[in-house]
């Protein structure tokens, strides 16, 4: 058994949920809102992320600032924010768009909620995936005599704990995520 590389693998997933959980609305300004959308660019699709296509900026909780390098793509910005489907609705103001974040309802935190407790289970899906594999894998070693039984034993005992501690992050994130989302 591979720790290190299980490890690895748990915490590509966990770097996963963390960036999908990100842009989940939470009544508040934040740049992960709007990082990960596709906009049409120069004759193909690219990140808004700060590296691609603009700067993004929060000045205040209810407020956000999209920059773009190339002032002549800031209608196809607009446009993908728009059709996204996150319920964002951006103006352009001069050279930059501007998203104003409203206050959410209940409903809104309601289906939000929702929305993260099927990423988070998603997570955990994930990484019990992993664990799957890897018990299949010590399996095969062992009715190949390539390891004992109490090796099986104990590489299916540490095998449980990493994905017991792997869960416990992805509700320790959701824990958070879910606080944001009910405060007002």
């Amino acid at each position: 058994m591979d720790e290190s590389s299980i490890r690895s693998k748990m915490q590509s997933t966990l770097d996963v949920v963390a960036s999908d959980i990100s842009g989940i609305r939470t009544g508040r300004a934040s740049s992960a809102l709007v990082e990960n959308i596709i906009c049409p660019a120069y004759g193909g699709t690219q990140r808004l992320k700060v590296v691609e296509l603009a700067s993004i900026s929060t000045p205040d909780p209810t407020q956000i600032v999209i920059n773009p390098w190339d002032k002549s793509i800031i209608g196809d910005i607009k446009k993908g924010i728009a059709e996204a489907g996150i319920g964002l609705n951006p103006s352009i103001d001069g050279e930059v768009i501007r998203i104003i974040i409203a206050p959410m309802t209940t409903e809104d935190r309601e289906k939000y909620v929702k929305l993260l407790s099927g990423k988070l289970e998603n997570g955990k899906v994930a990484i019990r995936q992993v664990r799957g594999d890897e018990m299949h894998e010590i399996k095969n070693k062992f009715e190949a005599k390539e390891i004992t039984e109490d090796d099986k034993f104990l590489f299916e005992k540490k095998l449980q704990e990493i994905t017991d501690e792997f869960v416990g992050k992805i509700e320790e994130m959701g824990g958070k995520k879910k606080a944001e989302l009910l405060q007002i």
